[in-house]
């Protein structure tokens, strides 16, 4: 019998350490050290958008001004707004690909990775504002066997932006979850308050391999879009993100996608420097209120995925319903 998800995720370790210290000992570089010259420039970003014209640009500017310029895809999932025409106009962007109609990140995700070149495929969210070393460093260290992951400073819509991003503010890395109510995902109740370290407690999350936790954390949940870097051969020999998730809400396909790809051998190992702004929209609360309301839904399939076997030999349909989808989108450049 096939084996399940789950069942594949529980032989799986994470212990990362052999491939942090051959790069540390070849390049005399630390591997949370920003600026290691990249050996591999084969780098393509891609960033779906909806209705980002409020962030969009300060998003590209900063791709613009990486030390590695990278390909830059967009894959604009039908906006309503000018999140089109920024991308259309600005330089940086080196293909800009316009779906028929919403069909969800995860689907915008799958097309870029399709329409992009590189050997490593970086996930970028379109509200994510990057430093300047952040893609080089990404490219220094990128191997076939390994997710990079970067984190997240939440900045308030309008806010100045401080001098550099911290780590700290990554809910992966610093995180104080309620009492007396049921966490998110494992639905643990805890009865007194918690200064959690996810990051610090899980030793660079060696500690989360073989489907152990941390609290309500485990190794796929921390494989988080916003800023990830994936070898593109891997992504597609998965099947790449299910695209049932952008049908019934927010939230999942990325921990899904991280979980074939643990399942799969590969290692998720964290870039501490690979720190960005994450740009809240003028209407934060409410766009996470509508957010949470759709999470069960997405909690429910992806437990359902977890139980059935692992997708196999999928790189063929994967990249055939990719391509098709992409001819039936509008393509600039």
């Amino acid at each position: 019998m096939t084996e399940s998800l789950r069942a594949l995720l529980q032989c799986q370790g994470n212990d990362h350490r052999r491939l942090t210290h051959r790069f540390e000992a070849e390049n005399g570089h630390g591997w949370h050290e920003p600026g290691a010259a990249p050996v591999n420039s084969d780098v393509s970003v891609v960033i779906p958008a909806f209705n980002v014209d409020h962030c969009l640009r300060a998003v590209l500017d900063a791709l613009a001004a990486q030390t590695l310029t990278p390909e830059v895809v967009v894959v604009d999932d039908a906006s309503t707004d000018g999140t089109a025409d920024i991308a259309r106009s600005h330089p940086v962007v080196d293909r800009l690909i316009r779906l028929p109609a919403r069909l969800g990140a995860a689907t915008a995700r799958n097309v870029g990775t399709a329409a992009a070149s590189g050997s490593t495929i970086v996930f970028l969210d379109a509200d994510m504002v990057i430093p300047p070393h952040v893609i080089a460093d990404i490219a220094a260290r990128a191997t076939s066997d390994a997710v990079l992951i970067g984190f997240r400073h939440n900045i308030a819509h309008g806010a100045e932006l401080p001098p550099a991003p911290d780590i700290h503010a990554d809910h992966r890395v610093t995180w104080r979850p309620p009492v007396d109510t049921p966490l998110m995902y494992s639905r643990i109740v805890l009865d007194q308050p918690l200064d959690g370290r996810p990051l610090d407690d899980t030793r660079d999350l060696v500690d989360l391999g073989y489907g152990r936790t941390y609290y309500d954390w485990d190794l796929p949940r921390m494989v988080v879009t916003a800023l990830l870097a994936v070898p593109r051969s891997a992504l597609i020999d998965v099947g790449g993100f299910d695209p049932e998730f952008g049908r019934l809400g927010w939230g999942m396909e990325d921990t899904h996608l991280g979980a074939k790809l643990i399942a799969a051998g590969l290692l998720v190992v964290p870039l501490r420097q690979a720190v960005g702004f994450h740009l809240d929209p003028p209407d934060a609360a409410a766009a996470w209120q509508a957010k949470l309301a759709t999470w069960p839904s997405t909690l429910r399939h992806y437990r359902r995925l977890l139980e059935a076997p692992m997708p196999r030999d999928v790189a063929a349909s994967f990249t055939a319903t990719a391509h098709r989808q992409l001819s039936r989108c509008e393509v600039y450049r």
